[in-house]
């Protein structure tokens, strides 16, 4: 076969292309385990972070977080129709986002503001917890931004409604823009605000420009500037989970039972 020939150019691309994905695919299943790991670690520093047991930016171990992990959350699976505990399922092995995909496991979901199509019928919740008393609850929270789907975390009191943090582990929002969600002054906004009005209504929500601090202006966080899309599914996916569909048979539980300890 002559050298620079069609079929030897063509025999030449297709030999590196098959090389290359041999070794792709070697080294995405070698690495899969540490990646899966380090999808755990990140989802536990930002549960850590929003319950106030870590700061915003601490650098810890993978040792170390799991090691504050271990010591101060305690990991639930919850009914979300009943909101009662199901501890028929190991928590630690729980996939709520597997679940939400799975028709046996899920629902399709009611007509919402979230962008959600499906919902789990169990969510996992976690709590700090110092001498067995409860001191935060902390929610997965998920739904549509602007373009993409936010993942994350709220943490409420053991009232049920004073907001002690947000945080998002995942989400594909414009940088600058929408992917603002991340930047530790606007999510420290949210810190003693209330999630519930009066009536235990979802009341929180993200305006269009700037709210008053918590004590005069309890429902309402600053806008992220120039992504009012985004902020809308902020508020959205929000109230979606504090609602009847998502945590609210949980909290009104507790709320029944006296307080969340």
């Amino acid at each position: 076969m002559r050298q620079y020939s069609n079929p030897y150019i063509i025999g030449f691309a297709t030999a590196i292309c098959l090389v290359c994905s041999i070794v792709v695919s070697t080294a995405a299943v070698a690495l899969r385990e540490r990646q899966d790991r380090n999808k755990v670690l990140d989802r536990q520093i930002k549960v850590l972070i929003v319950a106030g047991v870590l700061e915003e930016g601490e650098s810890a171990t993978a040792e170390e977080i799991e090691r504050l992990f271990e010591g101060n959350i305690r990991t639930r699976v919850v009914d979300l129709a009943s909101g009662e505990y199901d501890d028929s399922i190991d928590p630690q092995t729980y996939d709520q986002r597997r679940a939400s995909k799975d028709p046996a496991l899920s629902s399709s979901a009611p007509a919402n503001n979230a962008g959600l199509t499906r919902v789990p019928t169990k969510a996992s919740v976690y709590q700090r917890v110092e001498d067995d008393e409860i001191q935060s609850l902390i929610l997965p929270i998920e739904g549509k931004g602007l373009w993409s789907t936010l993942y994350g975390f709220i943490a409420l009191a053991p009232d049920t409604t004073t907001i002690q943090g947000i945080t998002f582990y995942e989400h594909g929002e414009t940088p600058g823009l929408g992917g603002e969600v991340d930047n530790p002054s606007w999510k420290a906004l949210w810190v003693g605000r209330r999630a519930f009005d009066d009536s235990w209504q979802p009341a929180v929500e993200v305006i269009k420009g700037v709210a008053g601090p918590a004590a005069e202006d309890p429902y309402r966080i600053d806008g992220l500037s120039g992504s009012t899309l985004t902020s809308r599914g902020v508020t959205n996916l929000v109230q979606f989970w504090l609602g009847e569909n998502g945590f609210d048979p949980y909290l009104e539980r507790l709320r029944a039972e006296g307080s969340a300890s």
